[in-house]
């Protein structure tokens, strides 16, 4: 008997014993468990090149390795992609939205295994970007085709891509929460309660199995902590403020400097420019290298030391203008190195790149607001300032609270986040209405929307429309 006739029947069986909505459950279950192993296997294949690739770095004093290692890792990427993939795998998100908008909800196949690669390479270089947006990649992909594999309808296929983008989420980060509400805010999938328990479904069993795979412990561990005062709430809105700014910033400057890089048709040339920059920031600022949660951790804990390593401003840890200089021009420089790295032909998102971000943005505003004689506490504005990065880079304020509680287990801080993140939306949306993901979009007229009569004209294609 052929494959072929064994897949029909197979379909045939399934149709008639299991009801679909049943059945629908069963793939959401699959799908978070396949989800968690691709985001366990790209986490060590990061680790394993970058510890191949750092193993001879001096830890100490400047390292003149960083003028090559992640020019090397993005040539690399991108001949894989060039001449192996022979597809755009960058941008995972935006990928995803233009599927679910343009392309029925369908993901090729090869997405469930070539982003992986692709960004550990870039990552484990030291490409300046994050992880995230290639592991829901490729959890989207694994869910698009798990659906079609069993002949399912493009709604049920775009309700798995939204279970392997919350698998993938709460995979990563052992946050189901995070995973269902980055689902609903940034996918925009329009969804009823019966559609949420598939998603719910697909978190909770990704983040059971990356438990059972890395242990319980919190990505990011810390012990110094203040809990919720009132009285803190005028300089919250404060960090609110400046993180929505810095957010627009961030989003504009991405925009702005992938158009630049656009321009080089040759990509080669996009690979010397941008290979160029990225390594030279990365020599002058060390923080750069990677996706930048060692520098978080260091902030969190007060370890100041471990962030001006191998840097021109070595021994400033001490001195809080020279320091807080040194980490507001990594804040202005991040989005050089992020564009520098996806632009020339590395792999990553923007994910990482925006908690990074937060991170110091929330350290330097508790640290001028301790230099003009108040006493913040530095590790919960670190922390609410990640959340307001996320809010306001991602358009989603959910998102960034839910998340950055689980990835500390700083539920006491939930006062902190929402206002945070609440606030810098707020800010954000006065001065751009989409998030740089739906941006990439809306700029080519392919933005799928909530709003259902806009979605269906933006679906409708003008030849199918007008007779001639």
């Amino acid at each position: 008997m052929k494959w072929n006739e064994i897949y029909l029947k197979v379909i045939a069986w399934r149709e008639k014993h299991i009801k679909e909505r049943q059945f629908i459950l069963i793939l959401s279950f699959l799908t978070g468990i396949f989800a968690a192993l691709a985001a366990f296997l790209l986490k060590f294949a990061i680790h394993s090149v970058q510890s191949l690739v750092t193993e001879s770095f001096n830890r100490e004093s400047l390292n003149y390795l960083y003028l090559i290692t992640p020019a090397v890792g993005i040539i690399i990427t991108s001949l894989f992609v060039r001449h192996l993939v022979k597809d755009d795998i960058s941008h995972g998100v935006t990928r995803i939205l233009y599927a679910i908008s343009q392309r029925k909800s369908i993901i090729k196949l090869h997405n469930v295994w070539t982003s992986m690669v692709g960004s550990s390479i870039t990552i484990g270089f030291g490409g300046s970007v994050g992880a995230e947006a290639p592991i829901v990649l490729t959890g989207s992909a694994i869910g698009s085709n798990l659906g079609k594999f069993f002949k399912m309808d493009q709604k049920t296929m775009m309700l798995l891509i939204g279970c392997g983008a919350a698998g993938a989420i709460a995979g990563i980060f052992k946050a189901p929460i995070a995973g269902l509400v980055f689902t609903l805010e940034v996918l925009m999938l329009d969804m009823t309660m019966t559609s949420i328990v598939p998603l719910l479904i697909s978190s909770v069993t990704a983040t059971s199995v990356t438990y059972i795979l890395t242990g319980n412990e919190f990505m990011f561990q810390f012990t110094h902590y203040e809990p919720f005062a009132v009285d803190r709430i005028p300089y919250l809105l404060i960090l609110g403020v400046v993180c929505g700014l810095v957010s627009l910033y961030f989003t504009r400057g991405m925009n702005w400097l992938e158009n630049f890089y656009q321009k080089f048709e040759n990509p080669y040339t996009k690979w010397a420019i941008g290979g160029s920059m990225l390594s030279i920031l990365i020599f002058l600022f060390p923080p750069l290298y990677g996706e930048g949660y060692d520098t978080i951790a260091s902030l969190l804990n007060g370890d100041i030391s471990s962030v001006v390593k191998q840097s021109f401003f070595l021994g400033s840890e001490n001195k809080p203008v020279v320091l807080l200089t040194y980490l507001v021009l990594i804040i202005i420089f991040k989005i050089f190195a992020t564009a520098s790295t996806t632009s020339a032909g590395g792999v990553g998102g923007i994910f990482a790149p925006s908690l990074f971000v937060g991170c110091i943005t929330g350290f330097v505003t508790a640290e001028i607001l301790n230099l003009i004689g108040l006493d913040m506490p530095i590790e919960n504005f670190a922390l609410a300032g990640m959340a307001g990065l996320m809010s306001g880079v991602m358009h989603a304020p959910l998102t960034g609270i839910f998340l950055i509680a689980e990835l500390t287990g700083s539920y006491y801080l939930f006062m902190t986040l929402i206002i945070v993140s609440t606030i810098s939306y707020l800010t954000i949306i006065l001065f751009e209405p989409h998030s740089l993901y739906a941006m990439r979009l809306a700029q080519k007229g392919e933005l799928i929307t909530h709003n259902k009569d806009k979605a269906v004209l933006t679906l409708l294609k003008m030849e199918n429309v007008i007779e001639t």
